[in-house]
């Protein structure tokens, strides 16, 4: 006791004075290492073992507790883990979605409350899409607080749209919303492994076709035409008597064109100097009227030359009459 009759340190249940923690594991870490080695028996562990997993949990202890935690730091860590635990349930039970979604229905119901709704949304810029369209790619419903309504997701969620090139959305406080879009413009038909669909001048594909409005599109056709046809098409519109009698532009080996036109004469264009040999079959076809003709291709892939392959009938028309023409003069000449 001190000198005021208290007791100079805190008394354990046996009324003897408690060790600091350091130094009762310092002597427990003595005792058991005092003990001989030969205290085991075959079915129990060796005492050198379990003094050292001892020490080690003595030393652990010793380490935590020279930390001086806060007070409330086990609680916390308990809802820390819990918190974890309901979060890892969630993702493992794909239940992610359905949280967000309810929890978004929490905070707009809140965000409604006080004020924060959506009133008016004003458009502007649709042509093919129609106002519902557009407002479901944004993710606007009447249930929307302007609040807790993020644009930058909205604008990605509408530039998703392959019909929407770009999309501006902005909020107007209190109450108004404005969304601006500017769309693509269907430009032509591809055709892909028997498949037909709707493009715009960049290649992007916007929908299958089916809507006959279409049908006065340029029709491509080849693996990938969709992303070289701006170019060629602007070529051929330069030569509109070509232009116009072509029934589908076929792109071969992603290397050169062919033209099947409504006759169903075959154009083979060269990969290089495609505007010269359009140049030379117009000029041709002007002269030798090559598309009444009974001919099945007109080969332009060689520079300075060509060749006119005839279908079937005509290649037979012609090789009897060579041989008529040659029994005539053979007939003559005797």
């Amino acid at each position: 006791m001190d000198g005021g009759g208290r007791f100079a340190q805190s008394l354990n249940s046996s009324g003897a004075p408690r060790l600091p923690a350091g130094v009762a594991a310092e002597r427990r870490r003595r005792a058991l290492n005092r003990l001989p080695n030969n205290v085991h028996s075959s079915s129990a562990p060796r005492a050198s073992d379990v003094g050292a997993f001892e020490r080690r949990l003595n030393d652990w202890a010793a380490a935590i507790e020279a930390l001086h935690l806060p007070r409330g730091i086990g609680v916390a860590a308990s809802a820390f883990i819990i918190l974890a635990s309901i979060a890892y349930g969630a993702v493992r039970g794909d239940h992610v979605p359905g949280a967000v979604a309810s929890f978004n229905e929490i905070r707009d119901t809140i965000g409604n409350a006080v004020g924060m709704h959506i009133a008016t949304v004003a458009l502007s810029g649709q042509k093919r899409l129609s106002r519902d369209d557009i407002l479901a790619s944004a993710g606007v419903t009447d249930d929307t607080a302007l609040l807790f309504f993020d644009v930058g997701a909205a604008r990605a969620r509408l530039e998703s749209n392959p019909w929407i090139a770009t999309a501006t959305v902005q909020k107007l406080y209190p109450d108004r919303l404005q969304i601006a879009v500017i769309e693509r413009e269907a430009f032509a038909l591809w055709q892909q492994n028997g498949r037909v669909f709707v493009i715009s001048d960049d290649g992007t594909v916007l929908e299958p076709y089916m809507a006959q409005h279409f049908t006065n599109l340029p029709l491509i056709v080849g693996q990938g035409a969709q992303l070289r046809a701006k170019d060629f098409l602007a070529l051929l519109a330069r030569y509109p008597e070509i232009r116009n009698d072509v029934r589908a532009s076929v792109l071969v080996a992603e290397r050169r064109w062919n033209l099947r036109l409504r006759s169903g004469i075959d154009v083979r264009l060269p990969e290089a100097d495609v505007e010269q040999a359009l140049a030379q079959f117009m000029a041709l076809n002007r002269s030798d009227k090559l598309t009444s003709r009974d001919i099945v291709a007109v080969d332009l892939r060689t520079p300075g030359r060509v060749i006119v392959q005839l279908s079937d009938a005509a290649a037979l028309a012609r090789e009897e009459a060579l041989k008529a023409k040659k029994a005539k003069a053979k007939g003559g000449s005797e």
